[in-house]
């Protein structure tokens, strides 16, 4: 890199890196040298290089992921939302490859929130499955799922076996829902979701929530997602 006077160094080094991005030397995805590999490459100490990508984190350009590096951020996500919201066919249709695991399943007694939304009394158990999803493996989101149990009975067997909340449902006598309500806002995620998505916890996440209906209009689910706000973007769909 050749020294530019009235720069400030780190603002150099942004450019440079930036530059060689939109070159295509470094590709979406592709990890950045570390720390260490670029003060010895550009000749400046670490906090020069830190604040370098820093300023390439906020503009978008790379991700920072704890524990693992910092990465050429890759194209936004787009998330349908519609009528019939099924996150493996979301994913499969932008030519991407779907994935992810079971958190937790378990059954436990509504609370205020959820019992609302389901249109139930506070107490009425419910099942809760929660899982990580993950596009191309990179986590874009930790989703909650409350159903009513007396609707759906053996649902967690059935998840087990298949791993698919669309598939289980049908095993258990529900052969389709619609999507009745979609709450979206942001706010920064708690400990446990930045480590899940492997983001600081200075990052927002987008909290979806949703309710869908069975075809006689009776709540089956509430959903709540926390998505990386920057990975995914929603696009509703009538």
């Amino acid at each position: 890199m050749e020294r530019v006077t009235g720069m400030a160094l780190w603002r150099q080094i942004e450019t440079e890196l930036a530059g060689e991005i939109q070159a295509g030397l470094l590709r979406p995805g592709d990890r950045l040298p570390t720390e260490s590999e670029l003060a010895a490459r550009f000749q400046v100490n670490r906090h020069t290089v830190r604040r370098a990508v820093a300023a390439l984190q906020e503009s978008g350009v790379v991700r920072v992921e704890q524990g693992r590096g910092t990465f050429v951020q890759e194209d936004v996500v787009d998330y349908q939302v519609g009528k019939r919201t099924r996150f493996s066919e979301n994913i499969v249709t932008l030519n991407r490859h779907p994935g992810g695991r079971l958190l937790r399943a378990l059954e436990i007694p509504a609370d205020g929130e959820a019992a609302r939304n389901l249109g139930v009394r506070r107490g009425t158990r419910l099942i809760l499955i929660e899982h990580l999803r993950e596009v191309d493996e990179r986590p874009i989101s930790v989703s909650t799922h409350y159903f009513v149990k007396q609707r759906c009975d053996g649902l967690i067997e059935a998840y087990r076996e298949c791993g698919s909340i669309t598939q289980a449902l049908f095993r258990v006598g529900i052969k389709d829902y619609l999507r009745d309500v979609t709450r979206v806002t942001a706010r920064l995620p708690d400990a446990d979701d930045a480590r899940l998505l492997q983001q600081p916890r200075t990052q927002p996440v987008l909290v979806s929530e949703g309710v869908n209906v069975d075809l006689q209009q009776r709540p089956i689910e509430y959903a709540l997602g926390r998505f990386s706000g920057q990975r995914v973007q929603f696009v509703f769909r009538p």
